[in-house]
């Protein structure tokens, strides 16, 4: 079956566009369950093409039965298209705002559809992910060359914003929710507290692909220098997949039991690796690593994600003028430079020779 020309975002298209051209801005997430009745369909979809046992998305499913089949994911970024569009109106930008997830309504076809029919013809996209890797960037990629494909010719180019791992307005909205959270602890207690920043977990063949580990390492960096935090690291949660199968450790379970056996009193939690406090950080942290540091003896304090924090809202307005004006200076903080705008071909492989959609293009 014939196909519709490349359109795949950053990746070596030919655009008749000007590089500056863009019609739209685009907000692509993971997607969320709104109720019960949502909650199988919508792990399906995420499971889908992997082989889950049908007992795991069950189990799974048992874990949204505790928030009444609803991440908060969907309305945390209709809270965040809200806020930023206010700030792009307050500093003159004027692109519409269109919402496409992978895995829940609203689908990426949709948005597209939508968008086709408006006659937006080149969009932006800005990932709810900061951190380079298949599932964080690439596979958001792939998404939307597939439902380019199934709007046909009329499909809008789709470009990217670069990741923002370290940039000052990542750094400093997740540097005051942890101030915030240290501030919550006992002043005689607070200098000696421990800091656990929380990414998801990935397999290492993943991660050898990608700089994901470097980004997440040099993140938490910045966060820990900003808040003069002399105790903290990187951890990980939400390991899913079989058990032979090899991925980034330590898990946060495994780490609060270091921190117990070592005598420390209290940890803040800061899932640095996510952008909206969505269920997966809802149920491993606020239930599942909560519950574990109660029989541990240990005071946990779980700080925020970025959301709506006005400098990470600032930030995503940054990122969106850069490719407006390349002109405009590209901040970054630390030891890396900024992060591409266009990714090469072969960047953020799986890691497991599972082909990419783009191979039949």
């Amino acid at each position: 079956m014939a196909t519709t020309p490349l359109k795949a975002p950053a990746d070596g298209f030919d655009s008749p566009f000007p590089d500056t051209r863009f019609d739209a801005l685009l907000l692509v997430s993971f997607g969320g369950p709104e109720g019960m009745d949502d909650v199988i369909p919508f792990l399906e979809n995420v499971a889908r093409g992997r082989n889950v046992p049908r007992e795991r998305l069950e189990e799974v499913a048992r874990h949204y039965e505790l928030f009444g089949g609803v991440s908060p994911i969907n309305a945390q970024n209709r809270a965040l298209i809200a806020a930023l569009r206010a700030e792009l109106d307050a500093h003159g930008v004027d692109l519409p705002i269109y919402f496409g997830n992978r895995n829940w309504h609203p689908l990426l076809p949709d948005a597209l559809h939508e968008m086709a029919a408006d006659g937006v013809e080149r969009a932006l996209a800005f990932f709810t992910s900061g951190f380079s890797c298949y599932s964080g960037c690439r596979q958001y990629r792939e998404n939307l060359y597939v439902a380019q494909q199934q709007v046909g010719a009329k499909a809008p180019e789709v470009l990217r914003t670069r990741m923002f791992f370290n940039h000052p307005g990542w750094v400093e909205a997740n540097a005051d929710h942890v101030r915030a959270a240290l501030d919550a602890i006992p002043a005689e207690r607070r200098a000696r507290a421990h800091v656990a920043f929380t990414a998801h977990s990935i397999p290492l063949a993943m991660a050898r692909a990608s700089r994901y580990e470097d980004q997440l390492r040099e993140s938490a960096r910045l966060v820990a220098e900003a808040v003069d935090s002399a105790d903290a690291a990187l951890v990980y949660q939400s390991r899913s997949g079989p058990p032979h199968v090899p991925w980034l450790e330590p898990d946060i379970l495994d780490h609060l039991r270091a921190l117990a056996a070592r005598g420390v009193e209290d940890v803040v939690v800061s899932p640095l690796g996510f952008v909206s406090d969505h269920l997966e950080v809802l149920f491993d942290l606020d239930v599942e690593a909560k519950k574990l540091a109660g029989e541990l003896g240990l005071n946990l304090v779980r700080a925020p994600t970025a959301s709506t924090h006005p400098a990470f809202v600032a930030m995503i307005r940054e990122l969106i003028q850069e490719r407006l004006d390349p002109s405009r200076e590209k901040r970054a903080l630390g030891r890396f430079a900024p992060a591409h705008d266009v990714c090469p071909v072969d960047c953020c492989l799986p890691g497991t020779g599972r082909p990419s959609p783009w191979a039949q293009a």
